[in-house]
């Protein structure tokens, strides 16, 4: 397994989605200034305070990010959905614990990587997918850090 910014050349399969962020420019959107109460009702302000882009919150490394749109449900316990959109930044380090995306005998997953001794797991956030060991059975490589994740409700 390589764990680490030197990532693969290697093409993804046709099947999964890889989108790259736009470099149209910042699109500012509204920011209301009170916040939404999750618990009781209160009256609300209902004045702008500011503009936000959302890329200054999503993307800190735009040359080394790119979306993936997600295939499945291996990883619904970490609120990652069939559907839904990932930003991945290739830049950053993987480590123990973080989500990532990484290439397993040449397709793309989504999935926890951990360290068990001196062995390197890809988990599954969903108990109907059983672990992946770097390096038991073919090809492993992480490809990028999952940063956030964009899901319509």
């Amino acid at each position: 397994m390589r764990v680490g910014r030197s990532m693969s050349n290697k093409k993804p399969q046709p099947r999964n989605e890889l989108l790259l962020p736009t470099n149209g420019g910042a699109v500012e959107l509204p920011l209301a200034e009170s916040r939404v109460p999750a618990g009781f009702p209160s009256p609300a302000d209902d004045y702008i305070a500011r503009r936000l882009d959302l890329n200054e919150h999503l993307i800190r490394h735009p040359a080394a990010t790119f979306f993936v749109r997600v295939a499945g449900d291996s990883m619904t316990g970490a609120g990652i959905n069939d559907g839904d959109i990932l930003v991945v930044d290739r830049s950053l380090e993987p480590a123990d614990g973080k989500v990532v995306i990484a290439v397993v005998d040449g397709e793309l997953v989504v999935k926890r990587l951990r360290r068990r001794g001196d062995d390197w797991l890809l988990l599954a956030e969903n108990d109907g997918y059983p672990p992946i060991t770097a390096g038991e059975d073919g090809e492993f490589e992480v490809w990028g850090v999952v940063t956030s994740v964009i899901h319509s409700l």
